[in-house]
């Protein structure tokens, strides 16, 4: 019998054959799979967004009864945050105070759900999510009710002293932000609650291990582990919270409006639709150059 052949030194070797390639049509399954989506972001996100665009930049002289003319009026949007720029500064103003208030209350309530609660961990989710169920209309007037000058909050903190006999909390900036505060307290809560949920004990007891202190152990070890839900969190809590309108509506004063209710008057009530676009498009700028910001400081791998 002869030799088998062999390759010289240095010649290519064959390579094994590889996975069949799927047909033409099973690789675009994946692509046909997300037209549904984009047509909904398209029909009723992307073609709205451009819409308001273009009624930013109407003729502010026109009106619903004789018409808009497109004169590409950019001067709508330096006059629009002259005439508002109060508004803009208090939404931003309470929005932060809020979180702030929901940073005190929600980071120590979620950890105590995430690794304090036990068995009562469900129950404790529950209570979060349930407000949420309800109308966030119902969820406000609730809260008037319980700002009101007659009251069980008001009479409380006059008896001890808090509050004058002649003070009140309704219809001030205290009511507003409590209202922000709590309306959007479950947006902050659950992403923290995600994050904690999975700290590795042994992490913490390391830690211990190593004598450091609870405050130690919870700035070098807690706190970072969880900023990915701390970061997903506020920017949940702010973004709407800014934008807000029927907080300011009903648990405050036209003292107390916000850059939302000033959006609102212009679409609803004085019917000018270049004024109201133009806001629009500048608080959503304002929004998105807050959000960057903070990304930008706290890292966008934070939140992934």
């Amino acid at each position: 019998m002869s030799a088998p052949a062999r390759l010289p030194i240095g010649a290519a070797q064959p390579s094994a054959p590889g996975p069949p390639r799927p047909p033409g049509r099973h690789r675009l399954l994946p692509y046909l799979l997300l037209l549904p989506a984009a047509a909904w972001l398209l029909v009723f996100f992307a073609v709205p967004l451009l819409q308001l665009a273009a009624a930013s930049l109407y003729d502010p002289a026109g009106s619903l009864a004789t018409g808009y003319a497109m004169t590409w009026a950019f001067g709508n949007y330096p006059d629009a945050l002259a005439a508002y720029w109060p508004q803009f500064g208090r939404s931003f103003g309470y929005a932060g105070a809020a979180l702030v208030l929901a940073l005190l209350a929600g980071y120590p309530l979620a950890y105590a759900i995430a690794r304090k609660a036990g068995r009562w961990k469900n129950l404790l989710l529950v209570c979060v999510v349930a407000p949420m169920f309800t109308s966030f209309l119902v969820r406000t007037l609730a809260w008037k009710t319980i700002l009101s000058d007659n009251g069980w909050l008001v009479g409380l903190l006059r008896d001890v002293h808090l509050l004058a006999p002649d003070g009140r909390l309704l219809a001030t900036p205290v009511a507003v932000v409590l209202g922000l505060t709590y309306n959007f307290l479950p947006f902050l809560v659950l992403p923290l609650y995600a994050s904690l949920e999975r700290l590795d004990p042994r992490l913490l007891e390391a830690a211990g291990d190593l004598y450091a202190g609870p405050l130690r152990t919870f700035r070098r070890v807690t706190l970072p582990l969880s900023m990915p839900g701390l970061v997903a969190g506020t920017l949940l809590f702010f973004i709407p919270a800014s934008g807000d309108y029927i907080n300011a509506e009903l648990l405050g004063t036209p003292n107390e409006y916000m850059i939302g209710n000033v959006i609102d008057s212009a679409f609803l009530v004085r019917l000018d639709y270049p004024q109201g676009a133009a806001l629009s498009f500048l608080l959503m700028a304002a929004i998105l150059a807050v959000v960057f910001g903070y990304l930008r400081r706290t890292g966008p791998e934070k939140v992934l």
